[in-house]
């Protein structure tokens, strides 16, 4: 047989494998495996180049820092306290508490950069209250899917991180890149959540109360200044982002072992409801003993265990991938096509149609560096792009049959994960707005980098 025709019958083995349950980690170093052995590419050429990605991927230390920064914040109350606030806010307003899920989303990524992590703390957070406040269970299990695809476009952002390490861009740029579409994508859903919600006429409104927001507010100062203390120390080059990540993990212990024994000094029940505990008890947040940071640890390291050889296993299929041809093919396909929006298009929908069967990582690795040069040669701003490119695969966190996001909100709220898609829909038109205005208005990525060069 040919080398076509086995690469075929490869592909469609690990197609079925796919289909079957099997990991996508081990798909791609089935298709991988597989592929190089067909084409007389040596297990050690896919062995050096594992061993690369973790022996020179210093930006990537970053990815599991960030992880176990946001397991600290959510141990700690802080993850909590970012909601109490955004409800504080938004409660007033028709859907306010669902409306509050995504502004608390928001706030999340802020620090915690993934956007599994998003979805998971503020899904087993709020969903209960929503649920209980007379909202759909599909409709608030599809909220926290939804707003945790902004957990990879705010920064920081553990997905920038990817692609700046594979670019060769500045870090730092994407993250100011990634605040203005991000901070559009939670208003859009804000928006279509408020309309869904009115329709339906779902949730309990409670007044707006300046002293409330005020009281949340100064509950929620540990969060505010987490956020606050990875920007300024990235933009005004203190720490790069793999030090920023250090910090914030070094942050979120202190915070949380201090926070413990204060609450026991002072006889404060954090489980109390807001208007229930006392002014001076919003200082301080729940906090954890020092023997259960081991344990937040292990719960990071696995997630970090997870996403970390998925990325070396995709450069291992890249690599496949260009000694196949497909950038070449990629390539003139693309080039055939036009000028700078065609291009610019047509990978938008190579990147949606990506999104829908794998999960950001690999979309990134894979194709970042086939479509990036192409946009580049008609013009596309790299910054322009990298955002343009990344928005599309936070969108496929939502996008089935893969949609991780749909598989981490059904298995914190206990939703089947089917009966999400009815609303998980509606976001995802809110969404791909977004996207479409990005791509269309480059200022909106561009414009604040270069505010932040001068």
């Amino acid at each position: 047989m040919t080398d076509g025709t086995w690469i075929t019958l490869i592909s469609l083995a690990v197609t079925v494998l796919f289909m079957l349950g099997t990991p996508v980690l081990l798909v791609i170093f089935y298709w991988s495996v597989g592929c190089s052995l067909v084409i007389g590419l040596t297990l050690d050429n896919a062995g050096n180049e594992l061993l690369n990605v973790f022996k020179d991927g210093f930006a990537l230390l970053a990815m599991p820092l960030f992880i176990l920064t946001g397991d600290l914040i959510n141990k700690s109350g802080i993850a909590k306290r970012l909601s109490d606030f955004a409800y504080a806010c938004l409660g007033w307003l028709r859907g306010g508490l669902a409306m509050a899920a995504i502004g608390a989303c928001g706030l999340f990524a802020a620090i915690s950069g993934s956007n599994s992590a998003t979805t998971a703390t503020i899904g087993s957070m709020l969903h209960p209250e929503m649920t209980n406040g007379g909202y759909d269970e599909r409709f608030s299990a599809a909220t926290a899917a939804a707003g945790g695809t902004v957990g990879i476009i705010i920064p920081p952002s553990i997905i920038f991180i990817v692609y700046g390490f594979l670019m060769n861009l500045p870090i730092s740029d994407l993250f100011i890149a990634g605040i203005i579409p991000g901070s559009l994508m939670v208003f859009a859903m804000m928006a279509m959540c408020f309309i869904v919600s009115t329709i339906n006429k779902w949730g309990i409104l409670i007044a707006l109360s300046p002293f409330r927001v005020f009281k949340t507010a100064v509950g929620a100062w540990l969060g505010f200044f987490a956020i606050g203390l990875v920007l300024w120390g990235i933009y005004t080059g203190k720490f790069s982002p793999t030090e920023a990540a250090g910090v914030t993990v070094g942050f979120g212990i202190i915070v949380g072992v201090i926070s413990y024994p204060l609450n026991k000094l002072m006889g404060v029940d954090q489980s109390a409801p807001v208007d229930e505990k006392p002014f001076a008890a919003m200082v301080v947040v729940e906090g954890f003993r020092l023997r259960d940071v081991p344990a937040v640890v292990v719960r990071s390291a696995q997630i970090a265990g997870i996403l970390t050889p998925l990325i070396a296993v995709s450069i291992v299929m890249q690599q496949v991938l260009g000694a196949l041809g497909a950038s070449e093919v990629i390539g003139e396909l693309l080039r055939g096509m036009g000028g700078y929006y065609p291009v610019l298009f047509a990978s938008m929908a190579i990147v949606f149609v990506s999104g829908m069967i794998l999960e950001s990582l690999p979309v990134t690795i894979i194709l970042a560096p086939i479509l990036a040069p192409i946009a580049a040669s008609v013009g596309v701003d790299p910054i322009h792009f990298s955002v343009v490119f990344l928005v599309g695969a936070s969108i496929g966190f939502i996008t089935p049959p893969y949609g991780l996001n749909l598989y981490v909100a059904s298995g914190v709220t206990g939703v089947p994960y089917f009966r999400l898609l009815r609303y998980s829909t509606m976001y995802l038109v809110s969404l791909i707005a977004v996207w479409l205005f990005v791509a269309l208005v480059p200022e909106l990525a561009t414009w604040l980098p270069a505010q932040m060069a001068r």
